[in-house]
């Protein structure tokens, strides 16, 4: 029987089933939910526990024999069965069926496995996994780039932290979809966090690279008119082992929003109104900077610079050919004043 992880939290409260089933490629999540089967077996009094590690040496007898064998310790047990290849073979795939046929009592089964891919999922092991009575079977799905912001703003909220746009857009490209490092940045600024409301200026404190160059000199030296000192800015942030999607993340924030500018001076609202009209409102001491790197360029080259930030984003993904780094050189240059010839 499949089920999600919400349906398996109800169905824990209820008792233990014979078999749990866990697949997925995310260390973090796979991990969880296994932990979480874990703590219904200890709550429903499993105090015994063998792990068994399948290989290519693995001997499936010793699953048998945990099968017809009797606990020493306790009336019920935990017997695990990880399997990191996915694929049992034909001995472990009957294995896997003749437990499943019979069950033994007052012991749970959890295994798991990565995600299984089409010709996997066709074979009869796998299909009597996915639709027995006795299994409960929850598939891993991962968190995409779009998905993963609303993912850490609910695992922040279960940490008692609220966020702001900002700081969970940052944090959000920091971590790359690495949930695992995602998870570790969280408990992190749960020492950081004042009243439990996390704003940008705390991930940049407690988050950001601990670069000799970081992403907001190099915004600096692009709007003051520094293409030199954004050049070699950036390339000592990408010596630094800085990841791509930050520094494209720090550029393509400045270019929404001066893009958006650029507009409004194009039909002629004053630099004070649009200044205000930004949410939050432009500080004073940044209106003198962004009004003269807002005079320097025309609209359209603002329009060309989102596009080349696009691109940036799909070369990033592997979705573009090219270097993500010579887009985001060339956004660089160009902003702070130096015309790139291709």
């Amino acid at each position: 029987m499949k089920l999600n992880a919400t349906q398996l939290s109800r169905q824990l409260k209820e008792g233990l089933a014979p078999v749990y089933v866990v697949s997925g490629d995310d260390p973090l999540l796979t991990g969880e939910l296994a932990d979480q089967i874990r703590h219904s077996c200890r709550q429903f009094g499993c105090e015994e526990r063998q792990v068994f590690h399948v290989d290519r040496s693995y001997d499936w007898s010793q699953l048998y024999d945990a099968s017809h064998s009797l606990s020493l310790f306790s009336q019920k047990r935990l017997v695990e069965l990880r399997i990191p290849g996915g694929k049992p073979g034909d001995e472990g795939g009957k294995a896997l069926i003749a437990w499943l046929e019979s069950p033994p009592e007052d012991t749970t089964l959890l295994v798991t496995l990565p995600k299984l891919d089409g010709s996997a999922q066709r074979s009869k092991w796998a299909k009597a996994l996915m639709e027995h009575t006795a299994t409960r079977f929850v598939q891993i799905w991962p968190v995409d780039a779009q998905q993963l912001p609303a993912w850490m703003q609910d695992r922040l909220a279960k940490a008692g932290i609220q966020a702001s746009p900002d700081a969970l857009e940052l944090l959000s490209a920091r971590v790359e979809g690495n949930l695992l490092a995602a998870a570790q940045e969280i408990e992190k600024l749960k020492l950081f966090c004042t009243g439990g409301v996390l704003d940008l200026q705390t991930v940049q404190d407690a988050v950001a690279d601990s670069a000799r160059f970081d992403v907001f000199n190099l915004v600096d030296a692009m709007l003051t008119g520094h293409p030199q000192q954004a050049l070699r800015i950036l390339q000592g942030l990408k010596g630094e082992g800085v990841e791509a999607p930050v520094v494209l993340w720090a550029l393509g924030r400045e270019l929404r929003s001066l893009t958006g500018m650029a507009h409004s001076m194009a039909r002629g609202q004053p630099l004070d109104k649009i200044f205000a009209s930004q949410r939050p409102p432009v500080w004073d001491k940044r209106k003198p900077l962004l009004g003269k790197v807002l005079q320097r360029h025309p609209t359209q080259s603002w329009e060309n610079w989102l596009r080349i930030a696009q691109q940036v984003d799909e070369q990033i993904k592997g979705q573009f050919p090219g270097s993500a780094w010579d887009g985001l050189a060339r956004i660089a240059v160009e902003v702070a004043g130096l015309r790139v010839r291709l």
